[in-house]
């Protein structure tokens, strides 16, 4: 065996280099000597300067007051500036200390302007002498005069060059104290906040004083002071485990309360702002629930409280609370150590000490160098046994270990009732307890990311309806409201507003309760704190090999509603009003207000080895054993923090893993399958339409595909029509084509990564059967690019639903399915609908309980809907009809045998114009669907759309609009006008239609058709067949009337057959009936029948009758018609009472837009068919 020897040359070597570093240190340990003495002097110093400040208060204080008026001190003038070199900030600073002493001297603004120009050189000088010349009001006023002369010489890039010139200074060979004057002068011009300051201090320092400052935590003044090491004093403790009781005393400096004053007991030891020496521990490492810094708490048993210094307040922004009354601060002799007491106490914080978590406050006092200090109460609360030579807790008092949580001491294998641990992998069985149910629970803690409610200025939480409630839904509402009560969830309010309650069934029949908050949202300020991007995420996981996913139990549960807030989420029942103190489901703000507090917990892990997105956290390692303790380092920081997982949705130690739809493994990142599924799964074509559904689909995407064309042309030649009709067959060259264009598009990088940081396009639509959607987003080239596919069939139960709500369910299942993407965008996502009236959705007032429940379900999301006209909608739309069933043939329906038909009616008017189309051709601006009328068929058109019995005399607008349904020519409204103006026969039979004097009460508008209803009777018009009467029925909805010609005036009881057989026959019981003071209607058997029927008798007021004013007004419209008819011939008026009905029924009304009848029935009658051959029969003609 050869026995190893070190050379001697390289022995050599590593003594002299063992030397060099001997030599260093040595040199290090001098310097730091050096170091403390400067620090020694410095002290003394400052203390001598603030005797001799107190000395001259004091003296000044007692000298007379004349004394402040001798003369003004003689100041130099600072150098003069030419406004091309350097900057004139010194010479305005040292002209502000000038005028400030010698206010006499300067007394006036001009005067200052002037003493300023004088020291204004070279450009600088020609630019104010020119200003003096001109008399510039500039010269005025000082301010200005300074604000115009920065603008003139100072370049508006000065501040970036100090910026610039603070991020490259670095101390080099320079003492610390040259470097800190220096960093402090140029940064005394920017106006940073404290934060950046301070890390920009720190990065120019010398690695070497940098090291040791950020070791100690502190603030960059204190750090360089608490990087010294302070000799102990003499009586040391002994180094074995020692019992801190009431009479161990430290020896710096404490605090002890007497007759309600708080007593600094200063000893022979350290300064208090040291909190270590080399052989002894007198701090611990704690962690407060305000911040993820750890901090050095100094132990000192002679302090009466514990205290917190007041910077570290203010930057971990900790609630303060005003003490009952303020607390002197003296030592033992009395005298005042501070120059004010002590006024505020922390809040309760949550510290942690290795596993050991309590609850307290803190007195603030202003102590930089030792920013938490733990007296002697939290000694004597505890009791702990301290081992100084290790600086730890080796146990724990009696009454610690019942009301403090301290893991690590007390068994923590035992397991929750309610955790399988066959769930769990051995290595998290000791942390089953993150797992359990029953914490959440409890009423969580408050903690500084409390959901805050912000409101817009000038509103307040609306006060919605009170819902009424079944047997059933009342029942569940008590429990639901005992149990919330029981947990401290919810407690009595007395807000002035409040949210609708209610209930909606889940698919199990079970009640889910709902709380209508879309009033609040509505006037609710937006949180915009992001959610984390994708990208960032999914790059971090590339070297990983091994992954967890946790999901967190009741997560909105644990977060408190902030402390004066909960008044803004009020709901009222009908036992009750209530308002939450946890955030509940509905808030807008939720989603964020979350995603900061989970980051918050877990900020120094993340991109580190997790990943959060709100209630979803990913936990990726390279190797077993960093991701066993990545995943106990997560669990026990949810734990430490009151945060639960839902076991039952957790995956431990897997190579792949399915999150936020990604696939996510060693391999690499692919998407979930599912995400395409609704393409990957498309049936193949059986019919000529599902085809071209397919190909009307594809062809939207052709862009993206290489060499499209090609790949579809076996499709597209199925579609192609031919002379001779043909069955529809997929040859085997089209199924491959079929096959293959689908491969294409799922595997083709067509689908775009969703980026969170662009706006989103949702895309949907409903057939009969099923829903379709497209998540898109714009890409580099501008156009839309497809991000995911979804389609879904529709139950039979939801077949049923109407269009609006198939609609509306087609949304909810696209918003879904891509939560992870669309919840919480800061920018609004465009939902594409070919269904018009869901653009009101977010607007409206009343919805059905199943609407109501989809609309609290929105309210997280931050999106618009847009309407799509179903031809542009073509890819949602294709979508939603891939369940669609193979169309069968429409058998034929007869209606009419064709022995009923005698001949086809044609109006000459429509022959006339046809016939004059080859010499006037139309233009291409004619209308779709309407007849273009040449110029020598106008004035007969005018004719028939004006004086025909069909149209009746109606003025300009309803003439214009009749003539509009089925003709066009472009001087049509000009024509209309004047051809009524000229009207012979409205200039004779129609009167005024100006109003009379006196304000009009119109009657409530109705709900529906012939709900509403005026009656009235024409009287003393011509004897024909014993009719000289009309009753005149009218509508109040739609406007349409129904006449009826009587032979004189009925009886009450006549006058209620006619009702039934007029309007109860034909349109349903009327609610109310409004006529005038006629003897029918005031009549017992009138009032008796209303009343049987359901229908209130409403009179009109005596000698007005505005009160039934439309029946008045269809009554002068038919006096106007008959007029028009009937005035040569009066005995023929029965005869025209027919079109008179047709005619006002067909007019636009100008308080609805429609015509009556098309109120009514949703259409209007066609008034020629273009298409039917022209037969002339005599007999139908003069009818």
């Amino acid at each position: 065996m050869t026995e190893s020897r070190v050379d001697p040359a390289e022995f050599a070597q590593l003594c002299a280099q063992f030397a060099q570093l001997r030599s260093q240190f040595d040199r290090q340990e001098t310097e730091n000597n050096q170091l403390r003495s400067v620090v020694d002097r410095q002290a003394t110093k400052l203390e001598s300067l603030t005797e001799l400040v107190i000395q001259l208060t004091t003296t000044l204080q007692r000298q007379p007051s004349a004394a402040c008026d001798s003369a003004e001190p003689n100041l130099s003038l600072p150098d003069k500036w030419d406004g091309t070199k350097g900057s004139p900030e010194s010479m305005l600073a040292v002209l502000a200390m000038t005028f400030e002493c010698q206010p006499a001297r300067y007394p006036t603004s001009r005067s200052r302007v002037a003493m300023l120009a004088s020291l204004l050189t070279g450009r600088a000088g020609e630019w104010v002498a020119a200003l003096y010349n001109q008399k510039s009001p500039i010269c005025n006023d000082y301010e200005t005069f300074v604000k115009e002369m920065k603008k003139a010489f100072v370049h508006p890039s000065s501040e970036v060059s100090d910026e610039a010139r603070l991020l490259q200074l670095r101390q080099g060979s320079q003492t610390v104290a040259e470097y800190t004057s220096r960093f402090r002068t140029t940064a005394a011009h920017l106006t940073w906040g404290d934060a950046a300051v301070r890390a920009v201090y720190l990065e120019g320092l010398s690695p070497r004083i940098r090291e040791g400052m950020i070791g100690h935590e502190t603030e960059c003044e204190d750090g360089f002071r608490s990087h010294q090491d302070v000799p102990p004093s003499s009586g040391e403790p002994s180094t074995g485990g020692t019992h801190a009781t009431g009479t161990f005393a430290s020896r710096g400096t404490g605090a002890a309360f007497s007759g309600g004053t708080m007593r600094l007991l200063r000893g022979s030891g350290p300064h208090p702002c040291s909190v270590s020496h080399p052989t002894g521990k007198r701090s611990f490492r704690v962690r407060l629930d305000r911040g993820p810094v750890s901090l050095a708490a100094l132990l000192d048993t002679g302090a009466a409280e514990c205290f917190i210094d007041q910077g570290l307040v203010t930057r971990l922004k900790i609630p303060l609370t005003l003490l009952d009354h303020p607390i002197p601060v003296t030592s033992v002799d009395g005298r005042p150590l501070m120059p004010y007491p002590i006024t505020h106490r922390t809040q309760d914080l949550r510290m942690t000490i290795n596993e050991h978590m309590e609850a307290l406050h803190f007195l603030v006092i202003q102590a930089p160098t030792t920013p938490l200090i733990l007296g002697h109460s939290w000694f004597r609360r505890h009791d702990p046994h301290i081992s100084w030579s290790t600086g730890k807790v080796t146990a724990w008092g009696a009454n610690c270990r019942l009301h403090c949580t301290s893991p690590g001491s007390q068994p923590r294998a035992t397991v929750p009732k309610d955790v399988d641990l066959t769930l769990v992998p051995p290595q998290y069985h000791d942390l089953a307890q993150v797992f359990a149910k029953e914490p959440t629970t409890r009423l969580p803690p408050h903690r500084p990311y409390d959901l805050e409610i912000r409101l817009q200025p000038g509103t307040t939480p609306p006060r919605g309806r009170l819902f009424s409630l079944s047997p059933a839904e009342t029942q569940a509402m008590d429990s639901y409201i005992r149990d919330a009560l029981q947990k401290g969830f919810i407690r009595h309010s007395t807000s002035p507003g409040a949210a609708g309650f209610f209930f909606v069934k889940k698919k199990e029949g079970d009640l889910r309760p709902c709380i209508d908050y879309r009033g609040l949202n509505k006037i609710t300020i937006r949180d915009r704190h992001p959610l984390p991007l994708m990208n960032t995420a999914l790059d971090a996981t590339a070297q990983a090999t091994l992954f967890t996913k946790l999901d967190l139990r009741s997560a909105y549960n644990l977060i408190r509603i902030k402390e004066g807030e909960e008044w803004k989420t009020a709901f009222i029942t009908p036992t009750g009003h209530y308002e939450y103190l946890v955030m509940p489901f509905g808030l807008c703000n939720s989603p964020a207000v979350f995603q900061r507090f989970i980051t918050e917990v877990l900020r120094d892990m993340l991109g580190r080895w997790v990943f959060v997105y709100l209630d979803d956290i990913l936990i990726y390692s390279r190797t077993a054993e960093e991701h066993i303790q990545h995943v106990r380092a997560v669990l026990s920081r949810l734990l430490e923090h009151n945060l639960f997982c839902k076991l039952e949705k957790c995956a431990f130690h897997q190579e792949s893993t399915s999150f936020l739809g990604f696939i996510i493994s060693s391999r690499g990142l692919r998407m979930d399958p599912q995400k395409v599924q609704a393409v990957a799964q498309w049936p193949l074509p059986k019919t000529l339409k599902q085809l071209q559904s397919f190909l009307g689909f594809c062809n939207f995407y052709r862009r993206f595909i290489r060499n499209y064309s090609t790949l579809a042309a076996p499709l597209t030649s199925l579609t192609k029509t031919t002379n001779q009709p043909r069955p529809f067959r997929l040859t085997l060259e089209a199924i491959t084509a079929f096959r293959d264009l689908v491969h294409r598009f799922v595997n083709e990088p067509i689908l775009l990564h969703p980026d969170l940081t662009r706006p989103f396009v949702v895309e949907v639509d409903a057939s009969e059967t099923g829903a379709g959607a497209v998540l898109s987003q714009r890409g580099p080239d501008s156009k839309l690019h497809p991000c995911a596919y979804f389609s879904r069939k529709f139950s039979p139960t939801q077949q049923n639903y109407g269009v609006g709500d198939r609609e509306l369910l087609a949304i909810k299942w696209a918003l879904e399915e891509w939560r992870q993407w669309l919840l919480g965008t800061s920018d609004p996502f465009l939902i594409w609908t070919d269904h018009q009236n869901l653009i009101h959705l977010q607007n409206a007032r009343q919805l059905n309980p199943r609407q109501a429940r989809w609309a609290l379900f929105f309210e997280p999301y931050n999106f618009h809907i847009a309407y799509r006209p179903g031809s542009k909608n073509l890819k949602a739309d294709a979508l939603s009809r891939r369940y669609t069933q193979d169309p069968k043939p429409p058998e034929p329906l007869t209606i009419l045998p064709t022995e009923r038909f005698v001949a086809t009616l044609q109006w000459p008017l429509e022959a006339s114009i046809r016939a004059a189309l080859p010499a006037d051709p139309a233009p291409p601006e004619t209308p779709p669907n309407r007849l273009y009328v040449p110029a020598v068929c106008r004035q007969e058109a005018l004719r028939w759309g004006h004086s025909s019995r069909l149209a009746g005399h109606q003025g300009q607008a309803r003439t214009l609009q009749f003539l509009r349904r089925a003709l066009w020519w472009p001087s049509m409204r000009r024509d209309v006008h004047e051809y009524t103006a000229a009207c012979d026969t409205c200039a004779r039979s129609k009167s005024s239609t100006q109003p009379g004097a006196g304000d009009l009460q119109p009657l409530p508008v109705p709900k529906r058709p012939w709900s509403h209803i005026g009656v009235d009777f024409v009287t003393g018009l011509p004897v024909v067949n014993h009719l000289d009467t009309i009753l005149t029925i009218t509508d109040r909805f739609s406007k349409a009337v129904h006449l009826v010609a009587l032979a004189g005036l009925p009886t009450a009881r006549r006058t209620a057959e006619l009702l039934l057989e007029h309007v109860v026959r034909l349109h349903g019981f009327p609610q109310d009936v409004v006529s005038d003071r006629g003897p029918q209607f005031i009549s017992r058997f009138w009032k008796a029948f209303c009343r049987l029927v359901g229908a209130s008798a409403s009179l009109s007021s005596g000698y007005h009758p505005q009160t039934n004013g439309q029946t008045e007004r269809a009554n002068q419209q038919l006096g106007r018609y008959l007029r028009c008819f009937a005035s040569s011939q009066p005995s023929t008026w029965p005869r025209y009472l027919l079109w008179a009905e047709l005619s006002h029924n067909l007019q636009t009304s100008s308080a609805t837009g429609l015509s009556p009848f098309e109120t009514c029935y949703g259409h209007q009658p066609p008034l020629f068919d273009h298409q039917v051959p022209e037969v002339e029969v005599p007999a139908a003609q003069e009818m």
